[in-house]
């Protein structure tokens, strides 16, 4: 410790970290006595922060919210990290970059020096998730869907059309109603009812966010983009959770982005021997499973969305392979051979 300011700021740091903490474990944390634990506490309670006493065998602390924000303290990590991730804001999907920007220059303003260049040394690229063609959510609707997941309610909404979930072809769109016009004597587009659906979790996903929901009118899972999803007030009933199939909202859309249904795995697995070293074939790998065979050999196992598919990832490695199994990936290579066989032929 460089004297009691930097150790105030470490003690709050851990009083936010948890809820309780006994008197001894801090000063044992902080590297000094019970009292002088016990005279910080009173100084960061003098600054407006309140901390509560704990009763019990060892006694302790508890930082309780208060009703005014008091002084914000950050140490040296804490403040770097805060400016990276608001550097990084950009990249979340959600529609915050003027916000965030303010935030960092409020941030660093307040920073002392030594301190403000360690963040401006921090610099990257790759924010932005794809620059011109972004696709943000609302700050409002992320909001609105999070509490509705939290307080698990039914969450009424209107949703865009012309939207897949993630692998496969289903739409989670609703679809305009056409019916008869009154008084024209001809049809008019008539506005969806609001969808109704029990949020369960959000998931971000390459730069989008997406609502794992069991949707009541199609009495199944669906998943929804919030981009597309605009809330209705006031919100549905308290729901019971359903399990999700997957067992966990973020496996749910991963299942859905590989085409599977109830758990995270591809329909279509299979393995090879490839005539290339292990560390040469692992930066394609993804999630594939490598085991080195030889000094110039690997086995991979591998998934896909179809055979077809499976075949054309392991063509991109330029190398000779040979089937291990199963039989219906043996039987594509030997349907894809012939196709190309015959593509060649003048």
């Amino acid at each position: 410790m460089t004297g009691p300011s930097s150790r105030m700021l470490t003690l709050l740091s851990l009083l936010q970290a948890r809820r309780d903490w006994p008197g001894g474990a801090l000063a044992g944390r902080l590297g000094v006595t019970t009292r002088t634990v016990r005279r910080d506490v009173d100084r960061l309670r003098e600054l407006g922060y309140q901390i509560s006493a704990v009763k019990g065998p060892d006694g302790g602390y508890r930082l309780a919210a208060g009703s005014e924000l008091p002084p914000l303290l950050f140490d040296d990590e804490q403040a770097v990290a805060l400016a990276v991730a608001l550097q990084h804001a950009p990249s979340s999907g959600v529609d915050i970059d003027e916000a965030a920007a303010r935030a960092l220059a409020t941030v660093r303003q307040v920073m002392p020096s030594r301190l403000r260049h360690r963040v401006d040394g921090v610099q990257f690229s790759g924010a932005r998730a794809g620059v011109g063609n972004r696709v943000l959510v609302d700050p409002g609707v992320l909001e609105a869907v999070s509490e509705a997941v939290r307080l698990r309610r039914v969450l009424r909404f209107d949703y865009q059309s012309g939207g897949s979930e993630p692998g496969t072809g289903r739409e989670t769109g609703a679809q305009s109603r056409t019916g008869a016009g009154r008084g024209t004597g001809g049809s008019q587009t008539l506005p969806d009812p609001a969808r109704r659906a029990e949020p369960h979790g959000l998931v971000a996903r390459a730069g989008l966010w997406y609502l794992v929901a069991y949707d009541l009118d199609r009495d199944d899972w669906r998943i929804f983009r919030l981009d597309r999803l605009a809330p209705r007030t006031p919100a549905g009933a308290v729901f019971a959770p359903r399990p999700v199939p997957t067992g966990a909202p973020v496996t749910f859309l991963a299942a859905r982005a590989k085409g599977a249904t109830e758990a995270d795995l591809w329909p279509c697995v299979g393995q090879v021997e490839i005539d290339l070293p292990a560390a040469e074939v692992l930066p394609w790998a993804r999630d594939w499973q490598v085991e080195p065979v030889s000094a110039q050999g690997c086995r991979v196992t591998a998934g896909s969305w179809s055979w077809h598919g499976l075949l054309a990832d392991l063509l991109r490695l330029d190398a000779p392979f040979r089937v291990v199994g199963p039989a219906a990936l043996a039987d594509e290579a030997e349907a894809v051979a012939g196709r190309l066989s015959r593509a060649a032929a003048p």
